[in-house]
């Protein structure tokens, strides 16, 4: 294992929650959520918000998810939203949760991750899915292609040629081995002249058992969507440490999790809050997508049995009530999955209330004050 890769940056810089008392370090997804009679422009402004609290109350990552074509998620360029956040930040680490590697080609992706390193050096780190983050349609209008399967079964392939570029080691006589990513390891040339940019760490992101298992196979972090496929949690958990093989990136396995959760002063609020995401996720999955509902109209809508059915299972899936329910939650899930680090999702009407639920864990967390 490189000398300089010890406890501290397995994983890409990770570390306990400083000043606090988690067992494992709390980060942020940001789905960049866009509610009825809100605008992209605040939502936009909310994930600062949110990137400085968490910043200032020790959560030790925020990463940004890539999602297409749903007027309710404003997320569809993480590049551009992280050089944003980095411009507003100046400690904790920058992510994608994650980009989307068939909808992109591996230079380009290359190339802005390694402009955020440069913009915010040690920081940034690459999150890769092999999802679309779509519909079928929305992804061959990105890919310019209708062989919709071809980047999935193609995802090591691509990942390899990705991480080539990264780190500039293409072979002699291979087709790219003139082509650099810039900014890059090509820019260290002159003995005691310019450092180059870091490379960001690479984490593969997974819903199932595929990417659980070459991120371990590679020696690779591994993220796993537990906000969205609780049940394959442990399954795909179990699966990355049985295949992990220690790498120049890791000696052991390191599994961060994604949680949907929330906190409010009282049940009932948190209650409300995320009634109006399962809402949202009932007209997503009936092709119906749309902004984000309003508590209100979350509450007035008459669901019917076979919507009511899918709310109690999603809502089943998410931490919320008050700050200490969603503490004894939080910390019973890394216990049962044996999760490295949880990274909290809250996804809400307004922006109120996903900042104040950030707060509300903090402070049950006794993370430190903002200051």
């Amino acid at each position: 294992m490189d000398e300089n890769r010890g406890d501290e940056n397995r994983g890409g810089g990770i570390r306990g929650t400083a000043g606090g008392t988690a067992s494992v370090p709390l980060s942020v997804l940001d789905l960049v959520t866009v509610g009825q009679g809100r605008t992209a422009t605040q939502a936009l402004r909310t994930s600062v918000d949110i990137a400085k609290l968490a910043e200032s109350r020790g959560f030790h990552r925020y990463w940004v998810a890539e999602h297409h074509s749903m007027p309710g998620v404003a997320s569809s360029s993480p590049a551009v939203i992280l050089a944003h956040l980095a411009a507003h930040t100046e400690r904790i680490r920058l992510g994608s949760g994650g980009v989307m590697l068939p909808n992109h080609a591996p230079l380009v992706i290359a190339e802005q991750f390694g402009t955020l390193e440069a913009m915010a050096p040690g920081r940034v780190d690459l999150g890769l899915g092999r999802a679309p983050g779509t519909d079928g349609a929305t992804a061959a209008a990105l890919r310019r292609t209708d062989r919709l399967n071809e980047g999935a079964d193609d995802f090591p392939q691509q990942l390899a040629e990705l991480t080539r570029f990264l780190d500039d080691d293409f072979p002699d006589g291979h087709p790219y081995a003139r082509i650099h990513a810039v900014p890059g390891p090509v820019q260290a040339t002159s003995p005691g002249g310019v450092q180059s940019p870091g490379r960001p760490p690479v984490w593969l992101l997974g819903s199932s058992g595929f990417s659980a298992r070459l991120a371990g196979v590679l020696g690779l972090p591994f993220a796993f969507a537990h906000h969205f496929s609780a049940r394959n949690t442990v399954p795909a958990l179990d699966l990355y440490r049985e295949s992990f093989k220690p790498s120049a990136v890791l000696d052991a396995p390191y599994a961060l999790i994604g949680v949907a959760a929330l906190a409010a002063d009282d049940e009932r609020e948190a209650r409300r809050q995320v009634l109006t995401g399962a809402l949202s996720m009932v007209r997503l999955r009936t092709g119906r997508p749309g902004l984000v509902p309003s508590p209100e109209e979350a509450e007035a809508y008459e669901f019917s049995p076979m919507e009511r059915e899918f709310v109690d299972g999603w809502l089943k899936d998410i931490v919320h009530g008050t700050p200490d329910e969603v503490r004894a939650g939080l910390d019973d899930l890394a216990k049962r999955t044996g999760a490295d680090e949880l990274m909290i999702t809250a996804n809400a009407h307004g922006g109120e209330a996903r900042l104040r639920s950030y707060e509300l864990i903090a402070d049950a967390y006794g993370l430190p004050a903002a200051g």
